[in-house]
């Protein structure tokens, strides 16, 4: 089961968050999302632990812990609000057409 975390800090803490869900049972996977142009830590993660009643219980005791000075939010699905997925959407397509412009800049040198 994927338990999703929100409100991360952007230090790294993959080892903390690990530590934390341990005390409830076994951890697959810790991954911080980064993004994917610049390498910046996103301010989430998933945890990824096989059994789901172990998740659950992570979920019950941890929610609202302080690490690194942040209080995570947990969640059995992963909840993004609409405002920040048409702000990535919009983000993307300024990406891509900075790079189309490029392109077309470099074709013609």
């Amino acid at each position: 089961m994927n338990v999703y975390v929100n409100n991360l800090s952007h230090a790294e803490i993959s080892g903390e968050l690990r530590t934390a869900f341990e005390v409830h049972g076994t951890v697959a996977s810790v991954t911080i999302i980064t993004d994917e142009f610049n390498g910046r830590k996103r301010g989430f993660g998933i945890i990824e632990m096989p059994d789901e009643i172990e998740a659950k219980s992570a979920i019950e005791a941890l929610e609202g812990i302080k690490v690194a000075g942040h209080d995570l939010h947990l969640s059995d699905r992963r909840t993004v609000s609409s405002r920040r997925v048409s702000r990535d959407r919009r983000d993307d397509v300024k990406r891509k057409q900075m790079g189309e412009r490029r392109n077309k800049t470099e074709r013609r040198k």
